[in-house]
């Protein structure tokens, strides 16, 4: 009787460390989400990221809304943090950090941060910025790649992943996701602010910004890439990580100020939080235990795998 119930618990063992949960694939490194004519246009603006009154005034601004949503919902998941410091401790990677606008402010806080970005002129760009902050080259590290190149050396590295305006540039928004997600710890949460497509995103994000009123140059955005908040949820759902909030943000170009809004259909920002890996099967040593019939799993621990 022991015996059968050994070999029937070893099975179930076996299936578990065969199947291969949907938000653990692998990626080839021989795919890319970077667009190489997005490349060519940042490339041309890699001098400027850090001109407050230039065509990154918007992305500075924004530093007012994206850094404290970032930092609340990542103290969410400690119950101690150093004052002046509270992020002290944790890992992000911030993907398609331009000239770090955003990866300063977030090693500030006290967190350890990669910043990539597939333009090497804006990592040039970053590092000398941060060079003249010594705290922040301690804490900063910055690499000219996709996230696609570095998956395999960070897998489940990331206590926080942030892609901020960046993924209404990729080429493969569902493989960035997978990416992102690969990235994260269980339990670790992604980032993303982006622009929603709509009639009234095309009209005042591409006809106004960029043709009429310049706050971003031309040619910086394309409308067929925006997605909805209801196209990305589902792309995160479905690849591991669980919604946990979808805010919409809007932009006063005469005051130079963002604010928070219910109304999605312009600017808005998401946070999701990888699931945890599920716990191993409860062993089946009972001697007295019933046992499947051949080829079954314990029921107890089917139920596990499809959760």
């Amino acid at each position: 009787m022991w015996s059968r119930s050994y070999r029937t618990t070893f099975a179930c063992l076996n299936t578990m460390k065969t199947y291969r949960y949907p938000w653990t694939r692998q990626y080839s490194t021989s795919q890319t989400t970077v667009d190489s004519s997005e490349v060519k246009t940042f490339l041309a603006l890699a001098h400027r990221w850090w001109d407050e009154q230039g065509v990154y005034a918007a992305l500075h601004s924004m530093n007012d809304l994206r850094v404290p949503f970032i930092r609340d919902n990542l103290l969410k998941t400690v119950t101690n943090h150093q004052p002046g410091k509270p992020l002290s401790g944790m890992k992000i990677l911030d993907v398609g950090c331009g000239g770090g606008l955003l990866t300063e402010p977030l090693g500030r806080l006290g967190a350890s941060v990669i910043g990539i970005d597939p333009v090497d002129e804006n990592i040039k760009t970053a590092e000398r910025h941060k060079s003249f902050d010594p705290v922040l080259d301690k804490r900063i590290e910055y690499r000219a790649c996709s996230l696609e190149e570095i998956v395999g050396e960070t897998t489940e590295t990331f206590d926080g992943v942030v892609a901020s305006e960046v993924v209404e540039h990729v080429i493969d928004l569902e493989t960035f996701i997978q990416c992102c997600c690969q990235v994260l710890k269980p339990g670790g949460s992604l980032f993303i602010t982006t622009i929603n497509k709509t009639q009234l995103s095309y009209a005042l994000g591409i006809v106004f910004a960029e043709q009429i009123a310049g706050i971003v140059p031309k040619g910086t955005h394309t409308w067929e890439k925006f997605v909805s908040p209801e196209k990305l949820e589902s792309i995160l759902e479905s690849n591991g990580l669980s919604v946990q909030t979808v805010v919409g943000m809007l932009y006063n170009p005469l005051s130079g100020y963002w604010h928070w809004t219910e109304n999605t259909s312009l600017n808005y920002a998401a946070h999701a939080v990888k699931h945890a890996h599920p716990g191993p099967a409860e062993s089946v040593f009972e001697g007295e235990a019933d046992v499947p019939a051949k080829g079954s799993t314990n029921p107890g621990a089917r139920e596990e795998l499809k959760e």
